[in-house]
């Protein structure tokens, strides 16, 4: 689960992703009790038809809601994927991008669980994503992002 960072049109948001393959989106006036999620995500690209889980809480942006996720392709590589969602409505997702964000490299494949790289979280500072993720199992880095030109590149991958 993931709490958005702040509510919804008065209402708390959560991420979630209840049966293992997918990511829902949940609504509530009371922050301890859950009662309904809709389907938000499904796979849709070769690389992510395992499942797609959320990474950390949505980021608010001018542009919508960032929000990252690992995503599982048939070799059970865990790449990191992104997809911007309306502010008013998180329901309606305006873009997703066509390929990974981020892949684990040669470096990065080998560990306790390999071919994996994962992040619970992720900043923006000065118009930078800043992602910060694991690999393998075994250790753990960062990556940074143009925020400007991830923004354009989801508004246009629909």
């Amino acid at each position: 689960m993931a709490l958005f960072p702040r509510k919804v049109n008065g209402k708390y948001a959560m991420l979630c992703r209840l049966d293992g393959f997918n990511n829902y989106i949940a609504f509530s006036d009371n922050i301890s009790i859950w009662c309904e999620a809709k389907l938000l995500q499904q796979p849709k690209f070769p690389w992510e038809f395992i499942q797609i889980g959320n990474c950390g809480s949505p980021i608010e942006t001018p542009e919508g809601w960032l929000v990252l996720s690992h995503r599982v392709g048939p070799m059970r590589e865990y790449v990191l994927g992104t997809s911007l969602f309306d502010l008013q409505n998180p329901e309606i997702e305006i873009g997703r991008l066509k390929f990974p964000l981020l892949i684990p490299n040669t470096e990065e494949r080998e560990g306790y669980v390999p071919n994996v790289v994962y992040s619970c979280g992720s900043i923006i500072n000065n118009n930078e994503l800043i992602i910060p993720y694991a690999m393998s199992d075994y250790a753990s880095t960062y990556a940074t992002v143009n925020l400007r030109e991830l923004l354009n590149e989801l508004k246009n991958s629909k």
